[in-house]
C-alpha cells in the first residue's frame, strides 16, 4: 500500500460524523486516493471522547502506510485537537475553536441533544472538570495550527482563538456563523496546510 496521510475530524459538541463540514471533506477525500479520511462518533463525556480520540491517532501512527497524520477540530473539536496535535506533534486546523469550553459549557449543563441523531445526554459537572484536564496553557510550535475563524461565530467570540494562538497562520473572515459558512471554499487550504496535494491526487 502507498504511503499515505491521513486526516482526522473532530466535531463540537452535541455534533456527530453527519456535521456538513465533515461530510464536505469526506467528499473531497473520494478523489484523493491513497489519502484516508475518518471521522470517528465521539462520546459526550470529554473523558471518554479523548480516549477515543487518542487511541484513534496511535493506530495510524503506529501503521507503516500512514505517510503523515493530521488533525481538523470544529468548536470543542478544535479543543480536542489542540491538545491531541501537541501531545503528539501533530499539524491541525482548528475551525472556530473553543479554546476555554470549560467556561462555555457550564451554560449547558443538564439534558441536551445531538443536533444530528436528536439522541438526549445529560451533560454533568464532573464532564467540565474533565474538560480541564485537556487544556493547553502554551502552544508549542504555533506554525503548526490553522487557524479559521469567523466574526459572525454566534456562539464564540473569535477574539478568544486570536489570543489564545496568535502567532498561528490564521484565516479570519467577515461575517459568516458558528458554523463556518462556505467551509467547502477553505478545503484546498485545508489539504495544502496538512501536505495533501489534492491537484495530483490520484483518481
Amino acid at each position: 500500500m502507498s504511503a499515505a496521510h491521513v486526516l482526522i475530524y473532530i466535531h463540537g459538541f452535541g455534533s456527530s460524523p453527519a456535521s456538513w463540514k465533515a461530510c464536505a471533506l469526506q467528499h473531497a477525500f473520494k478523489d484523493l486516493a491513497p489519502h484516508r479520511f475518518d471521522a470517528p462518533e465521539l462520546p459526550f463525556s470529554p473523558q471518554a471522547a479523548m480516549k477515543l480520540l487518542q487511541t484513534r491517532v496511535e493506530h495510524y501512527l503506529s501503521r507503516a502506510e500512514t505517510k503523515t497524520l493530521a488533525l481538523v477540530g470544529s468548536s470543542l473539536g478544535a479543543y480536542y485537537a489542540i491538545y491531541l496535535a501537541q501531545h503528539y506533534d501533530l499539524k491541525a486546523v482548528l475551525v472556530n475553536p473553543a479554546v476555554r469550553p470549560f467556561e462555555l459549557l457550564e451554560n449547558y449543563l443538564g439534558e441536551n441533544h445531538n443536533y444530528h441523531t436528536g439522541e438526549s445526554f445529560v451533560f454533568q459537572p464532573h464532564h467540565i472538570d474533565e474538560l480541564k484536564r485537556f487544556d493547553v496553557p502554551y502552544i508549542q510550535q504555533p506554525e503548526r495550527f490553522l487557524l479559521l475563524l469567523q466574526t459572525g461565530d454566534e456562539v464564540l467570540d473569535y477574539r478568544q482563538a486570536l489570543a489564545k494562538l496568535p502567532h498561528s497562520p490564521t484565516v479570519l473572515q467577515q461575517g459568516g456563523s458558528h458554523g463556518f459558512d462556505n467551509f467547502e471554499r477553505m478545503i484546498p487550504s485545508v489539504l495544502n496546510f496538512i501536505g495533501i496535494d489534492h491537484r495530483n491526487a490520484l483518481p
